[in-house]
């Protein structure tokens, strides 16, 4: 009897210990892929390509939220010509949630406006800061967050990297532009102190294959000669009339041309997305860790 009952036990822990792990795994499989998109210099079309993307994770049945944290000069909503009555700047004072200022766009993706005018989040208080965490974290329901930073490198750019499973850098191929993703590179790998996310490279602007492979093999031979850092090459985008045709009616260029050739790059990114594997990154947690541990 005692050794049947004993067996009885050891079968319902067993169901009990599955029961978590299976939890567990539904739990992880669940957390939203936070996907950080910067450059080193304004203009190279890096909120263009935050939406595109935003959209194209979207037509795969991804439920996507795009962050506008360039807290200087947003335009995520300027581009998709909507006038969102919140921003960000009334979730960092406390007069709004995360939710509340979320707006569903008519193309399948939510967006979160940036704070106009509010340039720094390190001149926020310990209490505002630990409230602004709190808020992001509200957006974990999320598949796909995609963080549209500002240009350069100021220290909340490194943040939201550092808070990311997808870091990926924008360049066009102009030496200025190359020159300043290079310098973004190199001040990630220097101020970043876990480097745990994908370092990504995507080429903008390009006129051929050639061109494109050009600058991506100078980039990612630079970094990890130099830096000693791996950097993949995620792909291009060509320069396409269709984009700026999209930009002047305010308009995602993969509404206006699903099938133009920029539209065709952004949806082969996001493929090599799709299949690229998850590193484990802090999340919003390794960014709270920053945000309090800085000076």
């Amino acid at each position: 009897m005692e050794d049947q009952a004993e067996k009885l036990r050891e079968i319902m822990r067993q169901k009990k210990d599955a029961e978590e792990r299976n939890s567990s795994d539904v739990k992880e499989g669940k957390r939203a892929r936070i996907i950080t998109i910067t450059s080193g210099k304004g203009g190279v079309g890096k909120t263009n390509v935050s939406v595109n993307m935003a959209l194209a994770y979207a037509r795969l049945g991804k439920k996507v939220v795009v962050m506008d944290a360039d807290l200087g000069l947003a335009n995520v909503n300027v581009m998709l010509n909507m006038i969102p009555k919140w921003n960000l700047y009334h979730v960092i004072r406390k007069q709004k949630t995360m939710k509340e200022i979320m707006v569903e766009t008519e193309y399948g993706i939510s967006i979160v406006a940036g704070a106009s005018g509010f340039s720094k989040i390190a001149n926020l208080n310990e209490d505002e800061r630990k409230g602004f965490i709190d808020e992001l974290n509200t957006l974990s329901n999320a598949d796909i967050i995609i963080i549209d930073t500002s240009a350069g490198v100021s220290s909340s750019v490194l943040d939201f990297i550092a808070a990311a499973d997808d870091a990926v850098i924008i360049t066009t191929p102009e030496p200025t532009a190359i020159t300043d993703a290079y310098g973004i590179i190199k001040i990630i790998a220097t101020e970043i102190d876990s480097l745990n996310m994908g370092l990504k490279l995507v080429v903008n602007r390009v006129k051929t294959v050639a061109e494109a492979k050009k600058v991506a093999d100078r980039m990612t031979n630079i970094a990890g000669q130099f830096l000693n850092l791996k950097v993949d090459y995620l792909g291009f985008i060509y320069d396409d009339a269709v984009v700026s045709h999209a930009v002047l009616r305010q308009r995602p260029f993969m509404v206006i041309d699903p099938r133009c050739k920029a539209s065709l790059c952004v949806r082969h990114i996001v493929g090599r997305m799709e299949k690229s594997d998850i590193k484990e990154s802090g999340g919003f947690s390794m960014m709270m860790k920053r945000f309090f541990g800085r000076e």
